[in-house]
């Protein structure tokens, strides 16, 4: 997974994998059968740790902007949280790449599809449960949450730190109460 995250899918190479796992590649080919399926494993397990506090936060957070807030508070930490590469794996590892390879390039947009669906349904969740205004368009708003998110990931591996990461989610904020009409310094809750 680490390897895949630094180098992403067409930068890693069988070679970086197998000293990485410190196995031969026989062995790999034994394992996973070949290098998508392990990537494919390794996105799962990346889905299964790190996207466990982003998904509660969705699930969990009394409101849609609190969801929302805790969200992308949590990957200004991650994205460059030290002992792991910057950025987001989901979010790098394979948004361009060579056509023979575009069933990776698919599988991680339906990857990131998966992830905008969970952000607009928490959008959606909030215009229902009524604390998010009824005509917020919910789509529109997930867009620009993934926007944040994917600007966020591109500027941690390109050094940014946790501080400006934590200034782009007060300017995310301040835009989520300007597109639902939330007052400045409202309280959330």
């Amino acid at each position: 997974m680490q390897v895949f995250w630094e180098r992403g899918y067409e930068g890693t190479s069988l070679t970086d994998l197998t000293q990485a796992m410190g196995i031969a590649s026989p062995s790999l080919y034994a394992a996973f059968g070949n290098k998508e399926a392990l990537f494919r494993e390794a996105v799962a397990h990346y889905n299964a740790t790190h996207g466990t506090v982003p998904q509660r936060a969705l699930e969990k957070a009394p409101t849609a902007r609190a969801a929302i807030e805790e969200l992308l508070q949590y990957n200004a930490y991650a994205y460059v949280e030290p002992g792991h590469p910057t950025g987001c794996l989901v979010l790098l590892a394979a948004t361009t790449g060579a056509v023979k390879n575009d069933h990776i390039r698919h599988f991680m947009a339906a990857c990131r599809t998966d992830d905008l669906t969970n952000l607009q349904r928490r959008i959606e969740r909030g215009v229902a449960e009524g604390d998010v205004p009824p005509d917020t368009e919910s789509a529109t708003l997930a867009r620009f949450i993934m926007a944040m998110l994917q600007g966020m990931s591109a500027q941690a591996r390109d050094g940014a730190d946790q501080a400006a990461l934590s200034d782009i989610v007060t300017c995310a904020m301040a835009a989520w109460d300007a597109m639902t009409g939330r007052p400045a310094g409202a309280a959330d809750g």
